[in-house]
This record gives structure tokens, C-alpha cells and sequence, in this order.
């Protein structure tokens, strides 16, 4: 099949962007990377009025730092997330799982903030985003605002963005040079959407766990934040940390669910194991006998 009759609008400015969003009335899609929007366009899943390819803004691309934390434009490619020293710096776990996404010549299409919109319950940048404390910058004719990334998703494919917004940045926070980064998936293959997955953070301070951030992606309707497991390792010290009883309360707070691929039971017995062994890995303790 091919597209449904659309106007196409290609503006170089966030200004004008806004603009067409506004006036379309909830009938415009914006087009970023292309990765999944173009197979709906052409199997007629979306039949949007306007098609706004963001493409030529210049002001939605690239990473600085900003603010005490790292801004990523939008329109920031994949595959230069991998190479950009900043992230590698300051974000190392963020570039880790960027590694993961789909195949070396998507990622040289696909975008930060395509993914990050989208919010496909598997993907990785999504939970990385929620596990770091990053915010997603929405912008309107009505002007902008943050969301908090684990308030920001709401149901599968669903958001919190407006008809008429924009995702015009994301910001991470610091997490200090040195930190511990947790990062494990389980596929099918390389490049599929992950049937497991975790990403997350710690920071230590002597022999105890003063930060966490832990997210799993394919473990329910959107990224799950582990809260339960982050209480439980603030204040932790490692000498008596006990890697397995966290991961049964990282796996508490998921809803896992059971398709063609893989059953919920099945996600929660590999979520606990690759969760326990990634912290123990990490943190360098040694197993139980």
C-alpha cells in the first residue's frame, strides 16, 4: 500500500514548527527519523493531514552542556549519540544502550527524539531516559515546559506531549565522574526489541550506594521505573548488599505481559536473573554459595 493524500511542510525553525502544529489542530505528525512512521504512513495505520518533517532545524540537533546536565537535540542522530564525547563523558550507560537499538543503519537515521516520543515499552532509550532523571522539553505556541521522563509516559505508544507540542530537547542530569552503569538486555536476535531488558546507575561514596537510577524496558505498558530497588540501595553498603534480594524488588514493581515472544513468567524469572547478576558484575560482589 501506499501513503494517504498528505501536505507535507519542511520548516527550519522551531517557531514555524509550532506554528503548523498549532493551526493542524491535532492533524499533523511530525516526521523525524522516519524509522517507524513512514511503515504506518505506507500500510495507512496513520493517514495524518500534514506530514512536518523536522528534519531542517537546526536548533533540534546536537548535545551540550547545559545547565549542570547534558542537553540532547531531538533531531540528534543515533549513530552519533555512539561518537559524541560529551555523552561518552558524561553519559556512558546512555551511549550503551543507544548501542542496542535496532541496526547500524537505522541508527543512522533513526533520532534521539523520534524514540524518545514514541515510547515503545522495549526500547531502550526510553527506559534510559526514566532511570537517569532525564526531562523531556515539550514546546508549543503557548510556550514550553519539562516532564519528568518517568511522568512523561502514560500507556503503550502513549505520552503526555500535546497535539500541538514539540519535543524540542531532552535534559539529563549529572551523575558523577565514575559512577557505576548497569545496562543488560535479552533479545531474540541483535537489533530486535529487547524480550528483558534493564538500564540504570549507581553512585557510590565509600563503601555505600549514596544514588540510583534503574529502569527495565519489555517488562510492562511503558518503562518502569524501579523505585523499590532504588530505596532499598540508597544507604546500602555493599558489604551487605544482597543482589538477589534487589532484584526481587526491582522485578516488583514491573507488569510484564505475555505475547508470541516470550510469557510474563518468563520475563520476571530472566528479569530477576539478569538484574542480580548485572548489579553483582558491577559492584564487583562476589556470588552466594
Amino acid at each position: 500500500m501506499k501513503p494517504a493524500p498528505f501536505d507535507y511542510v519542511a520548516p527550519t525553525t522551531v517557531e514555524e514548527a509550532c506554528r503548523v502544529l498549532a493551526d493542524a489542530g491535532g492533524g499533523a505528525t511530525v516526521l523525524a527519523g522516519g524509522q517507524t512512521l513512514m511503515p504506518l504512513l505506507n500500510l495507512r495505520m496513520s493517514q495524518p493531514f500534514i506530514v512536518l518533517d523536522i528534519n531542517r532545524i537546526d536548533a533540534l540537533k546536537g548535545v551540550a552542556r547545559s545547565d549542570g546536565g547534558t542537553r540532547v537535540g531531538p533531531m540528534t542522530r543515533q549513530c552519533d549519540v555512539l561518537t559524541d564525547a560529551t555523552l561518552a563523558e558524561h553519559l556512558p550507560v546512555y551511549v550503551e544502550a543507544v548501542g542496542h537499538v535496532g541496526h547500524y543503519q537505522t541508527r543512522s537515521r533513526g533520532t534521539v527524539g523520534g524514540s524518545i516520543a514514541l515510547g515503545e515499552p522495549a526500547a531502550e532509550q526510553p527506559a534510559a531516559a526514566v532511570a537517569l532523571g532525564a526531562e523531556i522539553e515539550l514546546t508549543s505556541v503557548r510556550g514550553s515546559r519539562r516532564v519528568r521522563a518517568e511522568d512523561f509516559y502514560i500507556g503503550p505508544y502513549m505520552t503526555t506531549i500535546e497535539p500541538d507540542e514539540l519535543v524540542t530537547a531532552i535534559h539529563f542530569p549529572d551523575w558523577p565522574r565514575g559512577h557505576v552503569t548497569l545496562f543488560r538486555e535479552v533479545a531474540q536476535r541483535p537489533g530486535d526489541f529487547a524480550l528483558v531488558g534493564m538500564v540504570g546507575a549507581l553512585v557510590l561514596d565509600g563503601d555505600r550506594i549514596a544514588r540510583a537510577g534503574l529502569a527495565w524496558f519489555g517488562m510492562g505498558p511503558t518503562p518502569v521505573k524501579a523505585r523499590q530497588a532504588e530505596s532499598a540501595l540508597v544507604g546500602q553498603a555493599l558489604s551487605a548488599l544482597d543482589p538477589q534480594a534487589i532484584a526481587e524488588l526491582a522485578v516488583a514493581d514491573t507488569a510484564p505481559f505475555t505475547d508470541h515472544h516470550a510469557s510474563a513468567e518468563y520475563r520476571r524469572t530472566v528479569g530477576k536473573r539478569i538484574f542480580a547478576r548485572t548489579l553483582r558484575e558491577a559492584l564487583d560482589l562476589r556470588e552466594a554459595a
